[in-house]
């Protein structure tokens, strides 16, 4: 297992350190202007989406996914122990810099995410059960015409959620339960159980546990923090200084050395497994959406990347700053164990406890999230029940996996999974981008007027091929309710 572990760690050097950082960067920087700041030129527009009513049917009962409940969807994913354990690697590894990296990469992650959710809504598709489904699968068959690399594409995103991102997860609940000498078989075997209760039922049940579970415990661990740095009110502006310090330059702290490009390794890689951006896991819940225009799934997909980056990551990393036995480079505690450490210095013995209980309810509901992603995509690729079924039984038996095995390990073979599909997902995106373009102007016209954006094709100054759900012109003009 060594030598798999340090092959893993030469594959990750050399593909994330010369090219996937510039390409994850440029792509935003791209988006970014040619999109003239979309994510934060609509910001309060993303809030008033958020907000927006389910659509209903003649009957009075909504149809399909809500916009909010698709975007519960991918919080699942994204908030999960990426933002608490991940965070505290990236700290660990790569120095207090690594939290300004991945404010970065948020700031113009938020373009690429905008991007890669509005052509995730244009080339959805409705299933058998009358749902939606899509994500870049779909828009690299119907959108690029390149069946190859939608399937290509389905194939690795199954595998990285399903597999590599649930065991990630898993293995950071059952670190989390180590400080009580839980064996990691009993929480593994727990886990597994776990998820075969909700996964066989469906994305309906999917949808009604996160729904209200990511919200709750997201606010509880915010409200936490907020309580600890209002305790630690005059250490705030020194973090602050020491992480912008820091992003540019050597930091030594603690007997560690870290350099400017090991934190810019460190944030953008722990921000993208965070907030997702550009990575194509966020479009498949995107799809789901019922909605009237593309762009609205957009707007709000994009709220959820500062949601993650800017309070729940944020947040930790300040944590994590305050712990006095941090130490960087090679210090002993990494990942969970730190937070917990860094926790308990603050409010006690019961901060530990408090961690256990919100990793696991991240952890979990990132599986389910996770799960949800691979669904959809073993779907595109063979839409069968047996198939589906082989892989509910298969993610299963990784989350199990995934809680015994080592930290580094599960770490390195996510980031080795992940970097494949940023590198899909961000060619076809920008390959794209036409599309991208004049469904954004669509929806700025309509908006302008007053209007509730409404998106028909025959409407558009171009023809947009296979975008079969939207074909239908809208009966009649609506105002937006203010």
């Amino acid at each position: 297992m060594e030598n798999f572990s340090n092959w893993l760690s030469v594959v990750n050097d050399f593909m994330w350190t010369y090219f996937l950082i510039a390409l994850i960067i440029v792509t935003g920087i791209y988006f970014t202007f040619s999109t003239k700041f979309v994510q934060f030129t609509y910001l309060k527009e993303m809030f008033r989406l958020i907000k927006e009513k389910p659509i209903k049917n003649a009957d009075g009962e909504q149809k399909g996914v809500s916009a909010f409940q698709a975007f519960t969807i991918s919080a699942a994913s994204r908030v999960g122990t990426g933002t608490i354990a991940g965070v505290a690697i990236a700290i660990a590894l790569g120095g207090p810099g690594s939290v300004f990296w991945m404010w970065v990469m948020a700031f113009f992650g938020g373009a690429s995410s905008f991007a890669e959710s509005t052509l995730a809504q244009v080339y959805k598709i409705k299933d058998r059960k009358g749902l939606f489904r899509g994500g870049p699968a779909y828009y690299m068959e119907k959108g690029l015409g390149q069946k190859w690399m939608g399937v290509l594409f389905a194939f690795v995103i199954s595998i990285t959620y399903g597999f590599a991102f649930n065991s990630v997860q898993a293995n950071t609940i059952a670190q989390s339960l180590h400080i009580y000498d839980v064996d990691s078989k009993i929480v593994g075997g727990l886990l597994a159980v776990l998820t075969v209760f909700v996964i066989f039922g469906g994305v309906t049940k999917i949808v009604k546990i996160t729904q209200w579970l990511v919200p709750v415990m997201a606010l509880i661990y915010l409200f936490i923090v907020l309580v600890i740095m209002i305790i630690n009110y005059d250490k705030v502006p020194g973090l602050i200084a020491q992480i912008f310090n820091a992003a540019f330059g050597l930091e030594q702290v603690g007997g560690g050395v870290i350099g400017m490009g090991t934190a810019i390794l460190l944030g953008i890689k722990r921000g993208m497994f965070t907030n997702e951006a550009g990575l194509g896991s966020t479009p498949n819940a995107a799809a789901t959406a019922e909605s009237t225009h593309p762009a609205k799934q957009g707007f709000i997909q994009t709220l959820g990347v500062y949601f993650d980056t800017c309070l729940v990551c944020t947040a930790t990393a300040f944590l994590i700053l305050l712990y006095p036995g941090l130490e960087f480079g090679n210090g002993k505690l990494k990942g969970i164990q730190l937070t917990q450490a860094a926790l308990t210095s603050q409010i006690g013995s019961i901060g530990s406890i408090f961690l256990i209980i919100a990793i696991f309810l991240f952890g979990y509901s990132s599986v389910i999230g996770n799960y949800y992603y691979g669904e959809t995509n073993i779907q595109y690729l063979i839409p069968k029940k047996w198939a589906v079924n082989i892989y509910r039984v298969l993610v299963c038996g990784f989350v199990y996996l995934g809680s015994v095995a080592d930290l580094e390990i599960v770490w390195g073979a996510a980031d080795v999974t992940m970097g494949i599909m940023v590198v899909l997902n961000l060619i076809a995106v920008i390959g794209l981008s036409g599309v991208v373009y004049i469904v954004l102007k669509d929806y700025v016209s309509q908006y302008k007027k007053g209007l509730e954006p409404q998106f028909y094709i025959g409407n558009l100054p171009i023809k947009i091929s296979n975008a079969d759900c939207w074909n239908k012109k809208p009966e009649k003009e609506i105002k937006i309710q203010k």
